[in-house]
C-alpha cells in the first residue's frame, strides 16, 4: 500500500525555517510529480511548489517565490519543503501530494493520485 508522510511541522517564529519532508513509500517514487499545498483555518487547499520527477523543473506560488525550496532525493523516496524567512501567513497544514501529471499537481486537481496526512506549520509573529 502506497503512503505518503510528512513531518517537520511546528511552530517557529516569524523569520524562522523549517523543513518539511515527505517519504514515499510502496512504489516506485521517481516516476511521480511531487508537490507541496497548504490549507489555513476557513480557506481552501492551495499550491504551494510542484518538483518533476527527475527534479529538473519546479514551480512555486508567487507568495512563496525566493523563501521556500522544493527539492526530492530519489534515493531516499523523499521530497522537502525547506521554508525560511516564515511569515503569520504561512501558518497552515501542509500537504504533499504525488501524481503523473505536472499540470495536474500545479492546477491542485482535487483527484491526484496520492495525498499526505498533513502537517501542521504555525507560525508566531
Amino acid at each position: 500500500q502506497v503512503q505518503l508522510v510528512e513531518s517537520g511541522g511546528g511552530v517557529v517564529q516569524a523569520g524562522g525555517s523549517l523543513r518539511l519532508s515527505c517519504a514515499v513509500s510502496g512504489r516506485t517514487f521517481n516516476t511521480y510529480v511531487m508537490g507541496w499545498f497548504r490549507q489555513a483555518p476557513g480557506t481552501e487547499r492551495e499550491f504551494v511548489a510542484v518538483i518533476s520527477w527527475n527534479g529538473v523543473s519546479t514551480q512555486y506560488t508567487d507568495s512563496v517565490k525566493g523563501r521556500f525550496t522544493i527539492s526530492r532525493d530519489n534515493g531516499k523516496n523523499t521530497v522537502y519543503l525547506e521554508m525560511n524567512n516564515l511569515k503569520p501567513e504561512d501558518t497552515a497544514v501542509y500537504y504533499c501530494a504525488a501524481d503523473r501529471s505536472y499540470g495536474a499537481v500545479v492546477r491542485g486537481d482535487r483527484n491526484l493520485e496520492l495525498w499526505g496526512q498533513g502537517t501542521q506549520v504555525t507560525v508566531s509573529s
